[in-house]
């Protein structure tokens, strides 16, 4: 393992928990824009049906990634920036 990939694990942990937070915040926003309910159902709850559940974690799983892209992608800017070099 490079010294970069070394001083970037750091960033790159930190990033990755920051991602989570913050997709589930915007998960929770857009499910109750769109649904108008509170919560998204969860799987084991008996009263919800099969297309709003798989609905919701296809929409939870869309915001995670795309917001773990931009996290990511913007701390090895970061990285860069302060380094000199891109994490590799």
């Amino acid at each position: 393992m490079n010294a970069n990939k070394i001083m970037y694990k750091p960033v790159g942990l930190i990033g990755g928990a920051l991602a989570g937070v913050l997709a589930g915040i915007a998960f929770k926003q857009v499910w109750r824009l769109a649904s108008g309910e509170p919560d998204a159902p969860k799987a084991t709850d008996e009263s919800s049906h099969w297309p709003e559940i798989l609905l919701a974690a296809a929409v939870q799983g869309a915001i995670f990634a795309v917001v773990k892209a931009a996290v990511d992608r913007g701390g090895a800017q970061s990285f860069r920036r302060l380094t000199g070099k891109w994490p590799a």
